[in-house]
Formats: C-alpha cells, structure tokens, sequence
C-alpha cells in the first residue's frame, strides 16, 4: 500500500526572469520595441474608432494619431496616443498580466459585429518590448469611459510595479521609457526616423515625429483597384523604390477566404543579376511592416517581383519576426501563383502585340516560373513566347507547326535550332537558313536551364545550339550525300587536320556536306555546351574546369576548298592554307584571340 503526501494545486509561474528572456531571446532585434508599441498605439486608437461605430462611444473622435517624441536630456522615449486608454483596473488586467492579450480579448468581444482583423495585437507581449532598451517604464492613462480617473503605472523591470493616481486631461495613453545605458543608441533622431519609416510606414493611423507624420495610412493596397489609376500604381512603386524605372505592368491582390490576403506585386524591368533583384517583397501584417524575406509565401520564381503582400492570416512567431509554416502559407503560395499566371494569360489574349514588346522582361518571369513550377506551366505553356532571329514570336504549339515539315529527323522528333550569341554564331545561323531551317534566340541568362526544361516538357522535340554539330547531324535525315573524295584523300586530309589542330580534345572528321557549306566546321557536344553555359549563367566553375573542351573539327569532303589543299603539292604552302581555313573555323567559333589572331590576319593578305 502506498503512502505519502497526496496534494492538488495549480502551478505557480514565477516572472523575476521574464525580462531577461524578453531582452535576449524573445525579440531578435532591438530596435523591434518601437514597432510593438507604436502598433499597441494603434489598436487603442483603432479600438475607439470600433467603439463608436458601435454605437459605444459617442464623444468627439478629433484628430486621432500617434506621437513619439524624444528628449536627449532626460533619455526618454515617449509613445502618445488618443485612444481608448486604460482604468486601474484595465491595467491591472492587461499589463500587469503578462501575455494577456488585450487585442485578443476585444476580438472575441466583438467578433460578431465583423472586421475584428484590423486589431493589430495577438500575443500580448508587445508592450514587454519597452525592457529591451528602457530601464524603467512609465505608463499614464486616461480611459475614454466617463468619469475615469488618469493613473501613473511605473515598473523597472523588476516584478513590482506602482500605481497612483495622476494628472491627465485627455484620453488615451503615454508611454515614457526611460532608455537603459546599453540602448542609448536609439536616442537618435535619424535612428528613430528610419526604424519608423521601416516599420510604420503605411500603419493605418497617422504617426507623428518631430511634428511630421511619417507615413501613409492608406496605402494603394487598401483601396478598391476600380478606384485607381495607373498614375496612382506608379506612384505608389515610386513610393517603395524611388529609384528605380517604371514597371511594366501590375497585380493587385484582394482575397478573403479562405484566407485574407492583399498587395501589389509589380513586374519591375530585371537586369542580369537575378539575386539582386531579390528581396524586394515586403510582407505586412494589418500595414505593419514584418520582413521583405517571403520565400515561403512567394514561389521562387515570383521573387523577383517587387512589391508588397498583407495579410493577418499569415502565421507568425511571438515577436512578429518571422513565419511560421502552415497551411495557410501554402495556399497563399498556390493563390499568388495563380493569380500571376492568369494576369498573365489576360494580357496575351487582349493584347498580344504588347506582351510580345514586353517580353524580353515578362519572358525571364515566365521561363523561371516554367523551370521551377508544374503548376504555373499548364497556364504559362499557352503564353510562354519562342522568338527566332529575325525577331517573330511564336507560342510552343505555333512553333511546333512551323518547323513541323522541315525539321523533323528520321525518328519522328523535332529537332529546335538555337542560337545564344547571334554575331559569333552567325556563320552556323546562315548555313542553317540555307537549308530553310530557323533559329531560334535564347540570349537570356535564364535560357541555359529553360532549354533543359522545354526538353522535358515538349513531347518529342530536341533542343541543340546551331553550332554543337554539323545541320546534317543536328537533323538527320533519312537520305545522305556522297562524297567526292577517295578514301585516300580522306586518310590525308585527316592527317593533316589533325597535325594542325595539335591537341588531344580535337576529333577530326570528313563528312560529305553540301558544296556551299563551310569547309571546316568546328563544334563543341550540345551536352558540353549546355552544361558550360547552365553553370556560367549560376555563377559556378566550370565542372570541366581548366580541361581543354573535346570538339569537333568536321572536314566538308565536297568543298573546293579542301579539294584545291589535297591538290597543293608544295607541303609547306598545303599546311599554310590548311591552317588559314582551320583558324578561321576557329574564328567563327570565337577561339581564336591574342597572336594568333594577329598572325591569321596578316596571312589573309597573301592567302586565299
């Protein structure tokens, strides 16, 4: 049988260290404690504007804002506001209890009357923040019910507090924190400017400081899009990136189930450096600004958009500083791409000759969205753009019928042409147009890994840069040409090529190939190529590093050319001629530089 004590009780929570852990470790950056309390300002404010359109209060509203002022001499912070204020016995309750929520507590009061997600406050710790930087914390307030008395709460940290009455004609509260030795830092004028300007910039009441308000409390994304013009969506860009062109086009965001979610997102004009146009998202919520890191709300591809996502239903850790994952998240993330793809799909079919101006820009969106997102290519397949050399544009279907007739090889699978350099690669691009074949553009930094991606994606179609092989092999066909030279010939012209070229990496060949094709043709393995390019495009080494690159140097056996160097019978003028045409395969291939280059132009005088 067992003995002992047998006792029930409740557990008691002892606060003497809740500061410190709110100082280290609740709040990762100090500075947060001017957003949570000029956001705790806010609700007050806000709260009233509830209450009287409730029904509930029914005195002069007046100017409602909020004030921070900042005295250097006496080391204080002061945050003002007109809002509800607090009683005793509110404070009692809201602060003296830490992690009661008082916003929590107004929602659920009122939930039933609608629109409760424009309280700011969830976790009741915000007003905590103070002890970050203040040694010691003064709180005076006036309730806005009638015949409240104003009281003076004040509290250094420690678990014991005073409350007293105290002088105050006008509703709403002050917070005067009295900055601790290590936080002097933020006793700047130019340092409480910019965390204000970063954190409030949009909050819904007016902030005031060093009598200027500081922000814009209505902001374009709380406004109906039918009410806006494209003047006001640039302006508002202008307002985020003053520095920066105008953007091409813009999507304006309002869902409210099953989540609530609103935003801008601008497609701005991208440049070459993909990371640097990241990070231009801002995420808010209620208009409080949170972090511009959206990686699991936007998709990858849409983070080179600019602009900005609201949304209370986004999760968030205790101190409002980063996400926490959910469900929510991914349907936002879902919603967002979504609503891209069909915006998108919107402009091509009212206006295609715009999308097709705009697409050197749109097209580094769609391409990436097409690599990295299943989804977002079965909308994006039927407005993805392929533009050839002379500058028309085509959808993937339109393509496929185009060169449908022409540049099918034996096996039935289209065989897509393409250029990444069209001056370098002009002489392959002028042999390919004599067989009637076309060339497709793909000169943008995102076109390596897009290559990969229509590969896969297109059934049946090989995609190959017009120099990787001779056109013979780049599109077989069933049918092949003869060769004018003997075997012999063959055998020498082989030898010689190869002596010249002098190097392992180079596999020399002689195929027959029309008369009016060039008669050395030098080309690198498609995989090779696609590789090198894909790798330089991410800013990796090449994972053939200093090796010379294997190609291939393709002798045409029915060229003139070769003919009249087997028909040279002075063998140092046979391997001079030989060498000049070698050089100037070189040379169309952009590996011929420095002295080499110089002594091949000097040759070309005597030469040929």
């Amino acid at each position: 049988m067992e003995t002992g004590i047998q006792e029930k009780g409740n557990l008691s929570i002892h606060t003497e260290n809740i500061f410190p852990i709110i100082k280290k470790f609740l709040y990762s950056d100090h500075e947060i404690f001017l957003r949570e309390l000029v956001s705790n300002a806010v609700d007050a404010t806000q709260k009233l504007k509830k209450l009287t359109s409730y029904g509930e209060f029914d005195g002069e509203l007046g100017e409602l804002k909020v004030t921070v002022k900042l005295d250097k001499d006496a080391k204080t912070i002061t945050i003002s506001d007109n809002g509800i204020g607090m009683t005793a016995d509110e404070i009692k309750k809201y602060i003296n209890q830490i992690a009661f929520s008082g916003a929590t507590e107004f929602v659920e009061k009122y939930k039933d009357k609608g629109d409760e997600g424009k309280i700011i406050g969830n976790f009741g710790l915000g007003f905590y923040s103070a002890y970050m930087v203040a040694a010691n914390v003064e709180i005076i307030t006036k309730s806005y019910k009638e015949g409240s008395e104003a009281v003076r709460w004040e509290c250094d940290g420690s678990t014991e507090f005073t409350l007293t009455s105290a002088e105050k004609a006008e509703r709403g509260s002050d917070i005067i924190l009295h900055i601790a030795e290590d936080s002097e830092e933020f006793l700047d004028e130019h340092r409480l400017r910019g965390i204000l300007e970063k954190y409030g910039k949009f909050l819904p009441v007016q902030i005031e400081f060093e009598d200027k308000i500081i922000n814009n409390p209505n902001p374009i994304w709380t406004k109906n899009p039918s009410d806006l013009t494209d003047e006001d969506y640039i302006a508002f860009y202008k307002e985020l990136y003053p520095f920066s062109e105008d953007p091409l086009f813009w999507i304006h965001l309002n869902v409210d189930y099953p989540f609530n979610l609103t935003g801008v997102l601008y497609f701005p004009k991208l440049k070459n450096d993909f990371q640097g146009q990241r990070e231009k998202i801002q995420l808010y919520s209620r208009q409080v600004f949170i972090t511009d890191e959206v990686k699991d709300i936007v998709p990858d591809f849409l983070q080179l958009l600019h602009g900005v996502i609201d949304s209370p239903d986004i999760p968030l850790n205790v101190s409002r500083s980063y996400l926490q994952a959910d469900g929510n998240v991914k349907k936002i993330n879902g919603y967002i791409t979504r609503k891209v793809a069909d915006k998108l799909s919107e402009i091509f079919k009212n206006d295609r000759e715009g999308f097709e101006k705009k697409f050197d820009d749109i097209g580094l969106f769609v391409k990436y969205g097409i690599i990295s997102d299943d989804k977002f290519y079965e909308k994006a397949k039927d407005f993805c753009l392929l533009k050839n050399v002379e500058g028309k544009f085509f959808t993937f279907n339109e393509y496929r019928d185009f060169v449908k007739e022409n540049q099918t090889d034996k096996n039935e699978t289209q065989v897509w042409l393409y250029t990444t350099d069209e001056k370098k690669q002009d002489a392959f691009i002028q042999s390919a147009k004599k067989r009637s074949y076309d060339v497709l553009s793909l000169t943008s930094v995102i076109d390596s890994h897009f290559i990969n991606a229509l590969e896969q994606k297109v059934e049946k179609t090989n995609v190959k840069r017009v120099d990787a092989d001779t056109l013979d092999k780049l599109i077989e066909k069933d049918f092949k040409l003869d060769s004018i030279l003997s075997k012999d010939d063959e055998e020498k012209a082989k030898k010689l090529f190869e002596d010249i070229a002098g190097t392992k990496s180079a596999n020399v060949l002689v195929e027959p190939m029309p008369v009016d094709e060039l008669p050395v043709v030098i080309t690198f393995p498609e995989f090779m190529r696609r590789m090198t390019d894909m790798q330089a495009s991410s800013g990796q080494r090449s994972m053939f590093g200093d090796m010379p690159l294997m190609y291939t140097v393709s002798l045409n056996a029915n060229h003139p050319v070769i003919g009249r160097i087997l028909q040279t019978e002075d063998e140092e003028g046979q391997k001079a001629l030989a060498k000049q045409v070698y050089d100037l395969a070189l040379l169309s291939q952009g590996l011929l530089t420095g002295s080499d280059l110089t002594l091949f132009i000097q040759r070309s005088v005597t030469t040929l």
